[in-house]
Parts: structure tokens; C-alpha cells; sequence
């Protein structure tokens, strides 16, 4: 039987995946009081009832019971059962901005602010984080790329690494994106802009790929940085980074930073991490 201990910041998303667990065959029990993990975990594994796939449910709601849960994980540890913890977890700024969307109140900030709650929350979950399996940032993700995430740890049984990477096209003139965390300029390539079969394509099109890639430095551009985040990448691991994001820029944010934008997701494909690629300025200055 497998059982996974869903937990995580609140608005990070952790009713979403037990939702997503429970669509994938995963019997799901939330907010169950910290007393009755252990006996629930004895009945689930009895072999009385046919449990296969079981998700708990367990976050701040618990209160002060929730500090007798690392305890309680010892005692299922010793007694030979196996558990599995997802974390889900989300910037400060992601969660406040979530909370004043839905104007819902954080379980932990009473009547002061939503910032305050969040910071006790972390304190009160950090012991349980460091004990996750799996963590899981949301922050930049859609709901349709977390299940993505979900399918793939725990229906389709894929190794998961715990470090997300977001390729992010954008354009110069438009700015840098606020949350970059590592920037390129590629406006010494050529640019399909002054070719006028191409000035309304993208770098989603063929025509525009094929020219911006004919250039013998794209080739080297993505060559050199490949080697450089395969440096770089373990490197961010190993201090605590769990996500990336690569901003790619030219003029406009159409042409050369979409091409090779395209160009480095296909290559990290390789390297098994979360992985996704964004547009951003992409449609700005569309012709009508």
C-alpha cells in the first residue's frame, strides 16, 4: 500500500492535490486530528479493508497537536509502515497575493495581517519540511502543471527531482521580469524584425526558428549555457534552492528570446528536473 502524507503551506495548494489524488484513485482523508493518525494508518494497513492508494491530509488546521506529529511518524517508522510526505509550498508574496484574491483570512493571523500568519505558519511546518520527500513549489505553477506534477510522482511512479525550472521569454522594452533569477541578452543575434516575411511571426513558427538559428552563435550561445546550468544547477541544489527562473530577452519578446527559449527547454528535458516555458511578451504589438 502506498501512503502519502499531504501537508504544505496554507494557500499553497494542498486541497488542489488531494483533490488531484483522489481523481487518481488515491482514497483521500483530510484534516484528520493528529491523535488518530497512527490508528488510521494500522487500519488502512490491516489488510481488513482494500486500500491501495491512501492520501492524509495534515497542515496547520491541527493546532498544538500538530507539534505531537513528529512523534507519531517515529512510532509509524519503527513499526515497519511507509510513508511518503508531499509538501506544498509557495512564496510569501504568491500566498499573500492568494489570500487577498480570495479574501479568505490565514488560519494563523486572527485579526492582524495575513504577512504575520505566513511567518508563524513556516516556524510552526519547518520540521515537517525537512522530513518531505517531495516539495513542491507553486508559486509560478498553473493548476494544469501541478497535476502534471501529481500524475507524474504518483500515478505514473516517475523519479521527481525537488528543483523546478521556468524558461521565461520576455522583451526589453516591456522589462526585466521581477523574478528572474538568472537573465540573458540575446539581442546581438540577427533579428527577423527587419525581414518583413517574418516582422509578424514568432519564434514559435518555423520560419523565424530556422532564421534565428541559422546564426552560428545561437548555436554556441546555447551550448555555453547549457554547460554553465549544468555547473550551476546541482551547485543551487546543494544550498537549498528548490526552483529557477531563466529569463531570456530580446527587443521585443517575439522572435530570438522565444526561439531560444524553445531551444533550452528542449535541451534540459534531459536532466529529469521540473521544467517549464513561458512567453511572456509574445502577443504585445500583435497586428491587428
Amino acid at each position: 500500500m502506498r501512503l502519502v502524507i499531504v501537508t504544505g503551506m496554507s494557500g499553497a495548494g494542498k486541497s488542489s492535490a488531494l483533490k488531484m489524488l483522489e481523481d487518481a484513485g488515491y482514497f483521500c482523508v483530510d484534516n484528520l486530528p493528529i491523535q488518530l493518525i497512527y490508528k488510521f494508518v494500522q487500519i488502512t494497513f490491516s489488510g481488513n479493508e482494500k486500500f491501495d492508494k491512501v492520501a492524509l491530509g495534515i497542515d496547520i488546521r491541527s493546532g498544538q497537536a500538530l507539534e505531537e506529529l513528529g512523534g507519531i511518524l517515529k512510532e509509524i517508522t519503527k513499526d515497519g509502515y511507509h510513508y511518503e510526505i508531499l509538501y506544498l509550498d509557495a512564496s510569501d508574496e504568491v500566498l499573500v497575493k492568494r489570500y487577498k484574491e480570495t479574501r479568505r483570512i490565514h488560519p494563523l493571523s486572527g485579526g492582524g495581517r495575513v504577512e504575520q500568519g505566513i511567518g508563524t505558519e513556516r516556524k510552526k511546518l519547518e520540521f515537517i519540511k525537512k522530513k518531505a520527500d517531495v516539495i513542491i513549489d507553486t508559486s509560478q505553477l498553473l493548476t494544469r502543471e501541478l497535476k502534471s506534477q501529481i500524475d507524474k510522482i504518483y500515478t505514473l511512479n516517475e523519479k521527481y527531482s525537488n528543483f523546478y525550472i521556468t524558461i521565461l521569454s520576455f522583451g526589453f522594452k516591456y522589462g526585466i521580469p521581477m523574478d528572474s533569477d538568472l537573465v540573458f541578452d540575446v539581442r546581438f543575434l540577427p533579428n527577423p524584425f527587419y525581414d518583413a516575411r517574418l516582422k509578424h511571426q514568432t519564434g514559435n513558427d518555423s520560419p523565424v526558428r530556422d532564421f534565428v538559428l541559422k546564426a552560428p552563435q545561437a548555436a554556441e550561445f546555447l551550448d555555453k549555457l547549457y554547460d554553465m546550468l549544468n555547473f550551476l544547477i546541482p551547485n543551487y541544489i546543494i544550498e537549498g534552492k528548490n526552483q529557477l527562473v531563466i529569463s531570456i530577452g530580446c527587443t521585443g519578446g517575439k522572435h530570438r528570446s522565444v526561439t531560444l527559449a524553445n531551444e533550452l527547454y528542449s535541451r534540459l528535458k534531459s536532466l529529469k528536473y521540473g521544467l517549464k516555458v513561458e512567453h511572456r511578451d509574445i502577443e504585445k504589438d500583435a497586428r491587428r
